[in-house]
This record gives structure tokens, sequence and C-alpha cells, in this order.
């Protein structure tokens, strides 16, 4: 299934970045179709990405991606998410409410996407409480899967 349709087009991102005295580069505008395509629950890492855009034949360098990843994180377009691995990952920021959380195996690294209204509640309430715009609220609780913790018994 793929997420639902982003609030980021390529001319809203365009306009964000030209507000900001950026540019909208075809090396940004393939990196937000990537994103945009990517089914939902599925998230990418830096390499993950460029191996995705190497197989496009983009031409697009790793140092970009990175830069690229970065810029759209601190935009607020992508979530940057610190699963398991060591590394972070991404995916398309989807707008208030639909934000989700994560539960990751620390041995496995098996990710699970979950939403919680009552953390989105306080997220937001103590973002208004203290006059700030609700942008992200994501949760990631780490754990051992059931699998793992029956393979550490044995």
């Amino acid at each position: 299934m793929v997420s639902e349709v982003s609030p980021y087009t390529p001319t809203a991102l365009k306009a964000e970045l030209n507000a900001k005295g950026w540019r909208m580069t075809p090396q940004r505008e393939i990196i937000l179709k990537v994103f945009q395509q990517l089914p939902e629950g599925n998230h990418l890492n830096a390499e993950e990405l460029h191996e995705t855009l190497e197989k496009q034949d983009s031409g697009i360098s790793l140092s970009t991606v990175y830069r690229t990843l970065k810029l759209m994180a601190r935009m607020g377009i992508l979530r940057e998410l610190e699963l398991a691995e060591g590394h972070k990952h991404y995916e398309i920021n989807q707008p208030y409410p639909h934000h989700h959380h994560h539960l990751v195996c620390v041995k496995c690294y098996q990710t699970i996407e979950f939403k919680s209204n009552p953390i989105l509640t306080i997220g937001a309430k103590a973002a208004q409480e203290r006059g700030f715009k609700l942008l992200d609220c994501q949760l990631t609780i780490h754990a051992i899967c059931p699998e793992c913790q029956r393979s550490i018994v044995q």
C-alpha cells in the first residue's frame, strides 16, 4: 500500500525553498518523488536511497543525497528516524494528525508503525502551551520482538 498523498508537491517544495533563499533542483525533485512513491511503512537511509537513485540512473551523488535528506528533514518534509541500526532513516512527514510512531526490535530491526492518539494529544498540547507549532510528534520504542526473545531463551 502506498502512503497517503504527501502534502509536499514539487510546486510546494519549490515555493518553500525559494522563501528560504534556496532553489528547487532536479535532484531535490527526484528525491522527493522517491519518498512520495515509497510504500507505507518503508523507511530509507541515505545509502538505500542512493542505491534506488542509481537504479534509476539519476546521477545523484551520495553527498548530494546526504545534504538533501538533512535539508528536507530540517524543513519538516521528511521525518528523520533513529531506529535500531545506528544510522538515520527517513520517511515523508505526514501532516498532523496523521503522525505515527515506531516499535523497533533492537536485535532483528523489525519495525512496526502504530498510531496513538494519546501520544499525539500530549505532544500537541505541550507544543500549544508553549506557543510552538507542532510539526512532528514521534515516539520510538526500542524492544525485543517475540521471535528474538525465543532465540535468546534457547
